[in-house]
């Protein structure tokens, strides 16, 4: 929701949200706890939260934050289960994005992990340009291992490998957790992909039989980064994940007649021209 222009109204923003906790995903991201002046659409997330029916639900809800007063903020609401902090592992978008140098991501991660523990929350924390970068920051796997080094000994619950513009093949989505899943075994490691369409399912199949179990998805692939500079380049469709796991015969424990409700949710939600 956070790149339309238009202020979508908190009551369908509940609506919507309400409708996919009832489907039993694990997580949801629902809201970002961010300055109102740089995503106004994410300036009602307190008021999203309290019209939140949590009562007949096994979701874990997540919300974004992007500095220590975020994650004080977000730290309050006692049903937020875990704190999601994106740090690029290009320098570059990690000026563009928080407007902190890595170094200094690292020093403000460290208090935000500090919040985390003070209010009984999980930290999420997603490697941002995981796959690859746009602007020529050095990149290789070798550096993702030091990243994720670093982020395991300051006390990262869950990782997450972010392809924010859709960069990586197939092949380099299987190479890079053949190498981290074994290389950190104490970590849950989980994929934020962004791909093409006609890649989506092949690079869900490459991060699950690689190991991964904690994968991103959308739903009908609503959303993306900016940065792409391409239209089709978004998130993995949801139902694009589910058929790709099905495959396999992978355990998806939903539950389908919500999922089919959730898609005519979407449809109903978004203008066609952000889907």
């Amino acid at each position: 929701m956070q790149g339309i222009d238009e202020f979508m109204p908190t009551e369908i923003k509940i609506k919507y949200l309400n409708q996919l906790l009832k489907v039993g995903f694990d997580t949801i991201d629902f809201g970002s706890f961010v300055s109102p002046k740089v995503i106004p659409q994410m300036k009602d997330t307190s008021t999203v939260y309290r019209g939140l029916d949590l009562t007949q639900t096994r979701s874990k809800l997540l919300a974004i934050v992007a500095n220590l007063r975020g994650a004080r903020d977000a730290s309050l609401f006692e049903k937020i289960d875990y704190l999601g902090f994106p740090l690029s592992i290009s320098e570059t978008f990690q000026r563009r994005n928080t407007n902190m140098s890595i170094d200094e991501a690292f020093k403000e991660l460290e208090l935000i992990r500090n919040i985390c523990t003070q209010s009984g929350k999980k930290l999420v924390v997603y490697i941002s340009m995981g796959f690859g970068n746009p602007y020529g920051d050095p990149y290789d796997v070798d550096g993702v291992i030091s990243f994720m080094g670093k982020l395991i000994t300051l006390g990262a619950d869950v990782i997450s490998i972010a392809d924010t513009v859709g960069v990586a093949s197939v092949g380099e989505v299987s190479s890079l957790f053949n190498a981290l899943i074994p290389a950190f075994p104490q970590i849950e490691l989980g994929v934020h992909l962004h791909a093409r369409p006609q890649d989506a399912y092949d690079k869900v199949l490459a991060a699950y039989n690689a190991g991964c179990r904690r994968i991103d998805g959308a739903l009908k692939g609503y959303g993306g980064c900016p940065m792409a500079n391409d239209t089709l380049v978004g998130n993995i469709p949801t139902e694009v994940l589910i058929s790709a796991l099905d495959s396999v015969a992978a355990p998806v424990t939903i539950d389908r007649t919500a999922l089919h409700d959730a898609l005519a949710c979407a449809s109903a939600t978004f203008p066609a021209q952000h889907l």
